[in-house]
């Protein structure tokens, strides 16, 4: 007999049809799965064998063909794992003929039938509402799958739970979706960092528009402290917002446990060995990078030049574009990477040029060396560079308590409130004429910049950032249009010499 499942493949976060076709048929035993399987799924006989035996099913001594459609779609990971196993049981008469027809099935089976959570759940939901299907999941992905309006997910905890349910025999209750949830108490508070006066506001500024941020300063100085408190400063993201970012961390199997909608920012720090692929995306089977991870929230690179210059260089379209675009042979990809950089850096590499109380050993051709491995056009990208000196002990104990993260959050939220209602983006993300518009300069203001630009010797990039930045600074001080104190302070945050 032929039986036929339906399950999906992922391209980058998009989940597509894929039809399971199961033929059991006489001859000698053998079972093959064609369809471009990759070594998981051609694996999945053996898994699918043992867990239909242990789960006392019987397994046909039969010739088994499994074709997995489109035969030129490239089929990756332990997915079809349970639409196989279905499909087997369906070619025997042991579910009913159409029992398959309208539902999307996906799962991995272990040895003793059990199911395990697999990748991109969300995104198969996503797919499911779309075609108006019912999605039979593993126990364990149910509750992200749930986050999806408009798609009833059943989650079954083993292969003969999941038979049972689609034979009529033990329906499953549908899985509701979990609260979302944020809690700003969960992160490092921005109370534990003494003075550092310039670099807070520098992250104020920063956050509350959605700019990149050079911090550049000798160890200990507080670089590293500052930048790990940014998640805790962020508004709650949006529902959709949210779902974006599942998605995303769906697709790279990296979700909490819970499976939950978490509204809070995501906040990436990847090591500076990270390879290319690691950090953009891509690979020989392309999986979301860490900028992809990071959208819609940070991505904190330490020891910045320390950084592949590869890799570095390859930031500078997602810094642009706020997508990653990944091409193959077979297909082209594409993931969003819309996050706002933070990066620390030495200002040489002993790391004490400058220090008050350490001197640098390095020469004047290592310190350029050293700053060259960041390039003019990734550093016209960063919109805001600032110094972050190390503070003696005596400066710390005198330095006055310091404000806490629950202030400096509401001022960020209330100025991202008013950038929404005004034009419904950050002011990072203006560009042409919405930033013309939004960021509109009266005569004075304007000649500043202009006599600005010329004496730093701005290009039209850096020319419009600094505007950008500006506009950051007024919203935090309730200002509707830009005086040339918010455009002194926003140029005064330009990259400058590093070394």
């Amino acid at each position: 007999m032929l039986a036929r499942a339906r399950s999906v493949a992922l391209i980058g976060v998009d989940a597509v049809p894929v039809e399971v076709e199961v033929d059991v048929s006489q001859g000698l035993p053998a079972f093959t799965v064609v369809g471009l399987p990759d070594q998981a799924v051609s694996e999945a006989r053996e898994r699918v064998r043992a867990a239909i035996r242990n789960a006392q099913l019987p397994f046909p001594a039969a010739r088994i063909t499994v074709n997995l459609a489109p035969a030129d779609l490239r089929k990756e990971g332990p997915l079809y794992d349970l639409p196989i196993a279905l499909g087997v049981l369906a070619a025997q008469g042991l579910l009913p003929a159409r029992a398959l027809d309208g539902v999307l099935v996906a799962g991995e089976l272990a040895l003793d039938g059990s199911l395990r959570p697999i990748a991109g759940a969300v995104n198969l939901a996503l797919l499911a509402s779309t075609l108006a299907l019912p999605a039979l999941l593993p126990e364990g992905n149910a509750p992200e799958a749930a986050l999806i309006d408009g798609v009833t997910v059943h989650g079954a905890a083993t292969l003969l739970d999941a038979v049972r349910h689609l034979s009529g025999q033990a329906p499953l209750e549908a899985t509701e979706a979990p609260v979302p949830e944020h809690d700003p108490g969960a992160f490092l508070d921005l109370a534990d960092l003494k003075g550092q006066a310039a670099a807070r506001r520098a992250l104020e500024v920063a956050l509350a528009g959605g700019h990149n941020l050079l911090l550049v300063g000798s160890p200990g100085s507080g670089k590293t402290m500052l930048a790990r408190r940014a998640p805790g400063l962020l508004p709650p993201l949006s529902r959709s917002e949210a779902l974006e970012v599942t998605r995303i961390h769906s697709a790279a199997g990296v979700l909490a446990a819970r499976g939950g909608l978490n509204l809070g920012a995501p906040y990436r720090a990847p090591h500076h060995t990270v390879s290319d692929a690691g950090l953009i995306g891509g690979g020989s089977v392309p999986r979301p990078g860490e900028v992809s991870l990071a959208h819609r929230g940070v991505l904190f690179m330490d020891e910045f030049p320390e950084f592949s210059r590869k890799a570095l260089e390859t930031l500078r379209q997602p810094l642009e574009d706020g997508a990653v675009t990944i091409s193959r042979a077979r297909a082209t990809v594409q993931y969003p990477a819309r996050f706002q950089l933070i990066a620390a850096m030495n200002p040489c590499p002993c790391g004490h040029h400058g220090d008050p109380e350490k001197a640098c050993a390095c020469t004047p051709s290592e310190r350029l060396r050293y700053a060259s491995r960041l390039s003019g056009p990734l550093l016209d990208r960063v919109d805001v560079v600032v110094r972050v000196p190390r503070l003696t002990v005596e400066e710390l104990t005198r330095a006055p308590e310091p404000e806490a993260s629950g202030p400096v959050r509401a001022r960020i939220t209330q100025a991202r409130t008013r950038m929404l209602e005004r034009q419904g983006m950050r002011n990072s993300d203006l560009a042409g004429q919405a930033l013309r518009q939004h960021a509109h300069l009266t005569a004075g203001p304007d000649a500043f910049i202009r006599a600005a630009a010329r004496q730093l010797g701005l290009t039209g990039r850096g020319f419009d950032r600094v505007i950008r930045v500006a506009r950051t600074v007024a919203d935090l001080s309730g200002a509707d249009t830009i005086t040339e104190a918010h455009l002194a302070e926003a140029v005064g945050y330009r990259p400058r010499e590093l070394s």
